[in-house]
């Protein structure tokens, strides 16, 4: 199951007690106060681990706290630090502290740390507070307390190239045959349930990622369909390729599939919008008023986009769209962060 979203609770072990004790041995009349202080606790910190792809562990395990400090002993003994934990994550997890609402890291790499509860600093015990004046003090310190907050984790995909268009447009046949991923295809709209990532590999080595989403519809941003909350996995992406059936079998004008989907991806980002594109027109082994082609054509012109066509099922045109993905973004900057 594909988790993309969840909320945890995160507490940092608290500092031990700082302890209360006098020196009474034999021989020493003077002992003098010998409280130790007590320990630090543990912190939480996350890890970004490449091993993990989904949220989905913390819909069962949503609280993590980390070791309390010991508390000090006599002789002058501090306490055992508590042990820190490490909340492994997968890579491309944004943290968010609920209550405010505040972005507090972004795992882009493999192996990330951040430190999201401190733990406690532990008390001091009644050894520090001796001075020359008063010399059999019995003040001491508890333990500070650790650090507490609930998360929200938001995971968005990692990929150099975005799939979008209607459902049943043909983004899952596109991914199977140009990648070795194998999401479920059939001929009925949102086949595609959850995000799909396939690896696209070139010669020399070279490869790219691409996401395939479910698919959008109209007033996807009002909840319609599946709605827009896959939209976040293609944020990230360097390129979006958008997909439009120009068959007959769809019902629909392939400029009118075009510019909603463009208004949906507008409704959730503006950025999104303006993300580098290329018009993809699909099934083109069933097409068969070319005047639907030749429109959609048109307006890739006019909006000044790259524009293939391709088959699923014969494979026209897919050596040609693949090389066009790959001289776009594994050449272009990183793209920034979203």
């Amino acid at each position: 199951m594909f988790i993309d979203e969840a909320r945890i609770l995160v507490k940092a072990g608290d500092g031990g007690n700082g302890c209360l004790a006098f020196r009474r041995e034999k021989y020493v009349p003077r002992g003098g106060p010998s409280g130790g202080d007590g320990g630090r606790g543990g912190d939480v910190v996350l890890v970004a681990d490449e091993h993990e792809n989904t949220l989905l562990k913390f819909r069962f395990n949503p609280e993590h706290k980390a070791q309390r400090g010991r508390h000090g002993e006599g002789s002058n003994r501090t306490g055992a630090e508590g042990h820190s934990i490490d909340v492994d994550v997968p890579v491309g997890t944004v943290v968010y502290d609920e209550a405010t609402g505040e972005r507090l890291f972004d795992f882009t790499e493999s192996g990330q740390r951040f430190t999201v509860a401190r733990g406690g600093k532990g008390g001091k015990g009644n050894a520090r507070f001796a001075t020359s004046t008063h010399q059999a003090p019995t003040e001491h310190e508890p333990g500070y307390p650790g650090e507490e907050k609930r998360l929200r984790l938001e995971l968005k995909l990692l990929a150099d190239v975005g799939l979008v268009g209607f459902p049943n447009a043909g983004k899952s046949t596109l991914i199977s045959r140009i990648s070795a991923a194998h999401p479920k295809i059939a001929d009925y709209p949102f086949t595609t349930l959850e995000p799909n990532l396939g690896v696209v590999q070139l010669e020399n080595y070279r490869s790219f990622v691409v996401a395939d989403i479910p698919g959008l519809i109209e007033g996807a941003h009002l909840g319609h369909g599946l709605g827009i909350q896959f939209l976040r996995h293609i944020e990230r992406t360097r390129l979006l390729a958008h997909l439009v059936d120009v068959s007959e079998a769809s019902g629909r004008e392939p400029v009118h599939d075009f510019e909603t989907v463009m208004e949906e991806l507008a409704s959730f980002s503006d950025a999104l919008a303006r993300k580098p594109m290329i018009v993809v027109a699909t099934k083109l082994d069933v097409a068969q008023d070319r005047d639907r082609v030749d429109a959609l054509r048109s307006l890739a012109a006019e909006r000044g986009l790259a524009y293939f066509e391709i088959s699923g099922v014969t494979g026209l045109g897919i050596e040609a769209l693949k090389r066009a993905m790959a001289d776009r973004v594994l050449v272009a900057a990183p793209a920034p962060a979203g």
